[in-house]
């Protein structure tokens, strides 16, 4: 019977150097192990929008020593789900990018398909599709950065669960889970699709051992840990805030809060 224990890194040391609002916020502990169990060394973001996601997988890689580059690719305009937002989302993200993580970030400020150019066929090792959420824009990114990825290589669906406006990835992700093998899907915090493109060097990684079995027990497992895991880290960010919000503040008479400028007797 294998008695092994499933502890990754996002439980033993990821304290998230990026929180801003966003529905990736439940998979932030899957990405950093992803990306510590994969170590991509060429990663595609393809819809960064406030830069949640991206940070994270550009985080794991320099906690984890993987000498690699990640690329966001938008144009920071929004889109008939996002509607117009103007220059300040892309310059916090430019900022925190130049900030954190200068050498090996970069943004592409262009259409996705503007960016095919710039890469080689069987090249991505990990490629995230997030961008408008209809069924035939997702068929269309799907279908173009499909030949850039390398075989073996991960690609990520967000949304695949929501079924709002006319949202259609959760559809088109219906259709790649009977085309593929190699497939989980999230259910929580609106989906997330794993694929693994077929072909590549087999892994022994314990995390692609519990995703791409076929034992449902695992599989419900697998699920409910990282529901867990989200919870934890958001509890974990409460708890900072909590914190963060006592700084400046000091015991008064009874246990009472009152500002540490205060003098006693005022």
């Amino acid at each position: 019977m294998n008695t092994s224990i499933y502890f990754p890194p996002s439980l033993q040391r990821f304290e998230p150097k990026r929180m801003v609002f966003s529905t990736w916020v439940d998979h932030l502990a899957f990405a950093y192990d992803l990306v510590a169990a994969h170590r991509p060394k060429l990663i595609v973001e393809l819809g960064v929008y406030n830069g949640l996601s991206f940070f994270t997988f550009c985080q794991s890689m320099v906690e984890h020593n993987i000498d690699g580059v990640a690329y966001g690719v938008d144009c920071w305009e929004g889109d008939e789900h996002t509607d117009a937002y103007d220059d300040s989302i892309y310059t916090d993200v430019a900022d925190h990018a130049r900030g954190n993580y200068r050498g090996n970030t970069y943004l592409l400020r262009m259409f996705f398909n503007e960016a095919l150019q710039h890469f080689d066929d069987n090249s991505i090792d990990l490629l995230h599709i997030d961008g408008l959420h209809t069924y035939e824009a997702v068929q269309e990114d799907f279908t173009n950065w499909y030949p850039k990825v390398k075989p073996g290589g991960i690609i990520l669906f967000h949304d695949v669960m929501a079924r709002i406006k006319d949202f259609g990835v959760w559809r088109y992700f219906e259709e790649i889970e009977e085309q593929f093998d190699e497939v989980f899907k999230f259910n929580h915090g609106f989906g997330l699709g794993v694929l693994r493109k077929p072909g590549g060097e087999p892994t022994t990684e314990p995390l692609f051992e519990l995703l791409f079995n076929k034992d449902e027990e695992a599989i419900k497992n697998l699920r409910q840990f990282y529901v867990h895991a989200g919870h934890f880290l958001d509890s974990r960010r409460q708890a900072n805030f909590w914190r963060q919000s006592q700084k400046g503040m000091k015991k008064g008479g009874q246990g009472k809060n009152k500002p540490a400028e205060a003098k006693s007797g005022e």
